[in-house]
């Protein structure tokens, strides 16, 4: 039976020999900033040696950073990657650069990419499919993250072969397919990310700063993320992750191990290899268990048992050899030996005795020592337990915590959603409204979304004026909303913000006509002005117009007509006789008088 569990020690031991692999971790970084058909980008390449950098540090098997690629490099880094992330179970993609959406999928621009028009996405573009199609060959986690979300300038300039073909401002919402795909954007989907005031962009900084945090879910790291770019965009910016993972918690770096010193871990093959040998208890069995572990906590207890084995070994060594001079010793006093022999005889079984009896102190004081050992190795054991218990039952205490806040904040997002789709005008809780932004900071930002939509002409000054509340009354006549105009709440910027483009109509001067987002000058051609309905028409010729020296001389020679004596006027009557030789008209200031039967010309 000894014999049979000395044999399962060692194959137990021969089994554990090898440590446990683990899982390797891959990452390919793309940053492109140096784009030949339009301004270059200032933080892309900076962001990506960031990124990678981060990703060395937590220790990333692989780590490729490409700078600055055309089409052909880009589409020949995702051919390797790919090859790469088949025998690894995390692998991520990180690009920061252009990106574009059309008709509902989303492209990754090289830096060679000329875009004259929307056919040319499908040729000169990297569909994000590619880089999905990259990492899945990962076992564990398959990771995209796109800082690409920036105001395109190719999107202003490219034709279109199809007038009702949608490009998208920012990129599209995506759902991925996979298992533990995790797809995260630098701003949510339909809007644009903010490039940065510094060396990188709000979205690098926040991504440097948590993620490589050990130990710490993605799900949340992703969420402190979130809440960063937020307060360091003033509520302008919002990243979003799409995608799901499983209920186990998934670090980018796992946990550090804590460091106990030199205690035992009950958890551990080491002390269940020790358990088994002590129960053996044979020389052997120590001797291959200092063999298999050469150092350590476990290491020392084993020596204290070989040699309380060792001791007990020289101790029944002496007691036979003590027992053997004595029974020599009594022979020769039996035989009557001579008094010579018999001396030499008492020496020795004296001797051997002497030894027997320093053979049984050693053994005792080995067999204190083991039990010493012994009682350590329980009373370290016991303070490891108590230390694993204290620190789960804070893991768990930790997790509750961040579990009810996560609620809170979906329960307080469902609720404005709630309120917000009611068309009802709360107060600002605490919660949505940071204490550190004053009311003036708080209007400059709804002014800012103001001026973005079209509402607001003037500047964003953060003084609440007449005019921002004619602007906000005009937003809540063309979005259909019944926000409070005497008032910048935090409820009136969410509810612009998620306006993604204009929402009040562009209103030009006279003159000027609209051409998208700004009003450009009418021109018309020779002969031709702006009329009234900001049209061109013909110039007609001038008429004489009649000025008020003309009007006067009129008015002067009518009165002098006037005053004049009236001309002798005929009366239109005609007289007919013999005497006259038939008839004429009567003379100018006669007329007819009727005499004896007949008409008389009579005249004054």
């Amino acid at each position: 039976m000894r014999l049979r569990l000395f044999v399962l020690l060692i194959f137990a031991i021969c089994v554990g020999a090898g440590p446990a692999l683990a899982e390797k971790r891959v990452a390919l970084v793309m940053g492109n900033s140096a784009y030949k058909n339009v301004a270059r980008l200032a933080n892309p390449a900076n962001d990506a040696t960031l990124v990678g950098g981060m990703f060395r540090k937590a220790g990333f098997d692989t780590v490729d950073i490409k700078l600055d690629l055309n089409g052909s490099e880009m589409r020949r880094a995702l051919r390797d990657f790919g090859g790469k992330a088949r025998d690894a179970g995390v692998a991520v993609v990180y690009y920061a650069g252009h990106g574009i959406e059309l008709d509902g999928v989303n492209y990754l621009i090289p830096a060679d990419a000329t875009l004259e028009t929307d056919s040319d996405v499908l040729d000169e573009t990297i569909a994000l499919d590619r880089a999905l199609f990259a990492v899945e060959p990962a076992k564990q986690l398959r990771l995209i993250i796109l800082d690409a979300c920036r105001d395109n300038p190719f999107a202003k300039t490219m034709k279109r072969t199809i007038a009702s073909r949608a490009i998208g401002r920012g990129l599209a919402k995506v759902e991925p397919t996979s298992p533990n795909t995790m797809i995260a954007f630098a701003a949510k989907a339909g809007s644009t990310a903010s490039d940065g005031d510094s060396k990188n962009s709000p979205f690098a900084a926040a991504l440097v700063e948590r993620l490589p945090t050990p130990g710490l879910d993605l799900r949340k790291a992703f969420g402190f993320v979130r809440d960063d770019v937020l307060k360091n965009t003033g509520y302008k910016q919002e990243p979003f992750v799409y995608g799901s993972l499983g209920g186990d918690d998934v670090a980018l770096v796992p946990a550090k191990p804590v460091a106990t010193g030199p205690q035992a871990n009950p958890d551990s093959d080491i002390r269940r290899d020790y358990e088994l040998a002590l129960q053996l208890g044979t020389r052997d069995v120590w001797t291959a268990f200092l063999n298999r572990y050469p150092s350590g906590f476990y290491t020392d207890l084993a020596k204290a048992q070989l040699n309380r084995i060792s001791a007990e070994d020289a101790r029944a060594a002496a007691a036979e050899k003590a027992r053997a001079a004595e029974e020599e010793k009594a022979k020769l006093a039996a035989e009557r030996a001579k008094k010579a022999e018999q001396e030499k005889a008492a020496a020795a079984a004296k001797a051997a005795e002497d030894a027997r009896i320093a053979a049984e102190k050693a053994k005792r004081i080995e067999e204190a020592n083991a039990a010493a050992a012994e009682q350590r190795r329980k009373d370290a054991e016991a303070a490891a337990k108590a230390l694993a218990d204290k620190q789960a039952a804070e893991k768990a205490l930790a997790e509750k915590i961040a579990n009810d806040k996560a609620a809170a904040e979906v329960a307080a997002r469902q609720a404005n959603d709630k309120a917000q789709s009611e068309q009802k005008v709360a107060a600002v809780t605490p919660a949505q409204s940071p204490p550190s932004l004053s009311p003036q900071e708080t209007a400059k930002l709804v002014q800012s979304e103001l001026r973005r939509v079209g509402c607001l002409a003037a500047a964003a000054d953060g003084d609440w004026n007449a005019s921002s509340q004619r602007s906000l009354t005009l937003f809540n006549q063309h979005a259909g909303t019944k926000l409070d105009p005497k008032l910048a709440s935090f409820e009136a910027l969410d509810m612009i913000k998620s306006k993604p483009g204009r929402v009040c109509p562009l209103v030009c001067n006279r003159g000027f006509k609209a051409d998208g987002d700004t009003c450009v000058k009418i021109t018309c051609r020779a002969g031709y002005r702006v009329n009234d309905d900001n049209e061109c028409e013909k110039v007609q010729d001038k008429k004489p117009v009649a000025t008020r020296e003309d009007a006067t001389n009129r008015d002067a020679e009518r009165k002098q007509v006037e005053s004049r004596p009236a001309k002798p006027q005929t009366s239109g009557q005609i007289v007919c006789g013999v005497g006259i030789g038939g008839c004429r008209p009567v003379r100018p200031g006669c007329r007819l008088e009727q005499k004896n039967s007949s008409n008389v010309e009579v005249c004054n």
